[in-house]
């Protein structure tokens, strides 16, 4: 059955999130819930630099990638879109763990690790296929779709951050796509980070 790799269309970020929380089960998004990975996705998708693309098969999605082509100010960028929006659908998760309020404010000011200020570096945030259909390629091929519209964008490179323990399949993906190992580095929450980088010229 072939894949097709498409844009991101705005029908399509339910099944989106659907396909985060499955295939990114216990992770801090997926604990702020559905509603914030909606305006997540939607936001990216209406930024200028977003850069969404689906995987789909029989009409389904079946995996996505979503990033940016400008890393800087990212994040207040997305902000000034949805502010509201945002606060509404961070309220649950935040009144029921009121402790993620600092890491929310650390990672809307100053993402963890975030080193870069270079205008031609784009971030690739976020890769998933569904847990059924991984092992195909589908990852690789949206990857590789990310990569080569941030080319044509005139980004030279792409950066990403994974866990760095208990992590190691994910790691070798990226390696073998031709990331490499930026450096390591460690949150104020204590989980071990890993950031690639690949350059796109």
């Amino acid at each position: 059955m072939d894949t097709l790799i498409k844009e991101m269309e705005q029908g399509q970020i339910s099944s989106v999130v659907a396909v985060h929380l499955e295939s990114f089960q216990g992770f801090f998004l997926s604990f702020l819930g559905p509603a914030f990975l909606r305006e997540l996705y939607a936001s990216l998708l209406e930024d200028s630099y977003g850069v969404c693309l689906v995987a789909v098969e029989n009409d389904g999605v079946v995996g996505f990638v979503a990033g940016t082509t400008r890393s800087s100010g990212v994040y207040s960028r997305l902000l000034r879109q949805r502010l509201i929006r945002f606060c509404l659908a961070v309220l649950p998760a935040a009144l029921k763990r009121p402790s993620i309020v600092p890491r929310l404010l650390r990672g809307i000011s100053d993402p963890p690790g975030e080193l870069r200020s270079d205008l031609d570096r784009g971030t690739l945030m976020s890769v998933a296929v569904l847990p059924a259909e991984q092992g195909k390629g589908i990852g690789q091929k949206l990857v590789h779709a990310f990569l080569k519209r941030a080319s044509a964008q005139g980004v030279s490179q792409v950066d990403l951050t994974t866990d760095r323990d208990d992590n190691e399949g994910v790691n070798l993906f990226y390696r073998q796509l031709g990331f490499r190992l930026e450096r390591s580095f460690t949150t104020p929450e204590g989980r071990e980070m890993n950031q690639y980088l690949i350059d796109l010229s």
